[in-house]
């Protein structure tokens, strides 16, 4: 297990805006890790890069100390400067053996993410193995690492509570909305096209919503969204932020998410979007601060979904999943055995499959060189007889040892 190794940038040492030192583009990618492979005798490596996290695993005998770290980097970019090889040095986590199996569960366990429970991770780790492997960078050994690392995953996500309540906004938002029980044909006006709104559209249109309206400061960006929108049943227009005063065709649901400090969102704005509709509206404002002015919501009939009460939620549900880390530590422990036990198994099943091999060249040694003149003055009948006595011996050679294996395997597992 010692030849396992993890060599680690995540969140936790290395400053985010940091990581991308690290990023391996698609064009280099294999280029890059088959230096490193040649340069360290490495049997076969593996590369996950996420947004807050970028991990080397690999399988050698090197020791991964200060001096084997400071040559693995500049390998891995022969451009940088010895500050840069230091930087890398200095915020790199190192794990071998145990710890790095370890490491890896928790990471696919999201116990290790910056936000516990997460499940996006898991994808994450299979993706990128799948990716490796189709570029010939893994073999059976971390097949086998990957396998159990999956299990071991959906085993925490099913054994414990630690994703059963969502701790993101966007999540939390999504959630509150669907109690909300709005019908499929909605007028959804978005203002803001980033990354918060993005998600949310995307949960909208998986859940049948099919008329958007956007504004976004950057137009270009708001037709970008109402692009990735768009299809043959959605309709989705983009407008220019400026002409949100303009805009009196009405809204069932308005959501709210910019990075502006100002509150456009006025009584008169309001007014004008509302269009002299007099019911209930559904507004989800994520603004930090908020966009909209607090007089609206007091003189309005409105149903607020903000980020103040969510993120109350938020926390509250992170308690409750930091609290089923240790149960999934305990699960994370009992895998590590069984890993054990099943590369102590692959080794022998590996190992097993030479023996047929072997014995087929003992008897074509036996038949070709030792006994060659003997056999050569036998008669045709002999020969014949001769020649199935060997045929069973050989199968009967190749059975036995294997059924012992197996044999052996199953009370070492035991």
């Amino acid at each position: 297990m010692q030849r396992l190794k993890v060599i680690a940038f995540t969140h936790k040492r290395t400053p985010l805006k940091e990581l991308n030192r690290f990023f391996l583009h698609e064009e280099n990618r294999k280029e890059r890790l088959d230096v490193l492979k040649y340069a360290f005798d490495i049997n076969e490596i593996l590369y996950v890069a996420t947004c807050n996290r970028i991990e080397f695993v690999f399988s050698c005998f090197h020791k991964c100390d200060g001096v084997m770290l400071k040559k693995f980097f500049q390998h891995f970019r022969d451009d940088w400067s010895p500050e840069e090889v230091d930087f890398a040095v200095k915020h790199a986590e190192v794990f071998e053996g145990d710890d790095a199996l370890r490491h890896l569960f928790r990471v696919a366990s999201s116990l290790d993410s910056m936000v516990v429970g997460e499940r996006e991770i898991i994808t994450q780790v299979r993706k990128a193995y799948d990716l490796s492997k189709s570029e010939g960078l893994t073999g059976d050994f971390l097949r086998l690492v990957v396998k159990s690392i999956i299990n071991t995953a959906k085993q925490v996500y099913t054994e414990t509570k630690i994703a059963v309540n969502p701790v993101s906004v966007v999540s939390l938002a999504e959630r509150e909305l669907r109690e909300r029980k709005l019908s499929r044909d909605s007028r959804i006006l978005i203002i803001g096209a980033g990354d918060t709104n993005t998600n949310l559209c995307k949960y909208l249109v998986k859940q049948g919503y099919t008329n958007f309206i956007i504004f976004n400061r950057t137009l270009e960006n708001a037709k970008k969204l109402a692009d990735s929108l768009s299809n043959d049943s959605i309709a989705a227009k983009a407008y220019s932020l400026n002409e949100l005063n303009n805009y009196k065709k009405g809204f069932d649901l308005l959501i709210v998410c910019t990075s502006s400090p100002a509150k456009f969102i006025n009584k008169e704005v309001y007014s004008s979007l509302l269009n002299a509709e007099k019911g209930t509206k559904v507004i989800i404002d994520l603004s930090v601060p908020t966009n909209i002015d607090p007089a609206i919501i007091e003189e309005n009939k409105t149903d607020l979904i903000d980020i103040s009460n969510l993120r109350n939620i938020a926390e509250q549900n992170m308690i409750e999943r930091e609290n089923e880390i240790e149960a999934a530590e305990e699960i994370i422990d009992e895998n590590i055995n069984i890993f054990h036990q099943l590369n102590k198994t692959r080794k022998v099943e590996i190992k097993m499959k030479e023996v047929p091999q072997k014995i087929r060249e003992i008897k074509d040694q036996a038949i070709n060189q030792v006994f060659a003149d003997d056999i050569s003055s036998l008669d045709e009948h002999s020969k014949e007889v001769l020649s199935k006595v060997l045929n069973y011996m050989e199968k009967k050679c190749i059975s036995i040892p294997m059924i012992m294996a197996k044999e052996i395997i199953l009370e070492s597992n035991n």
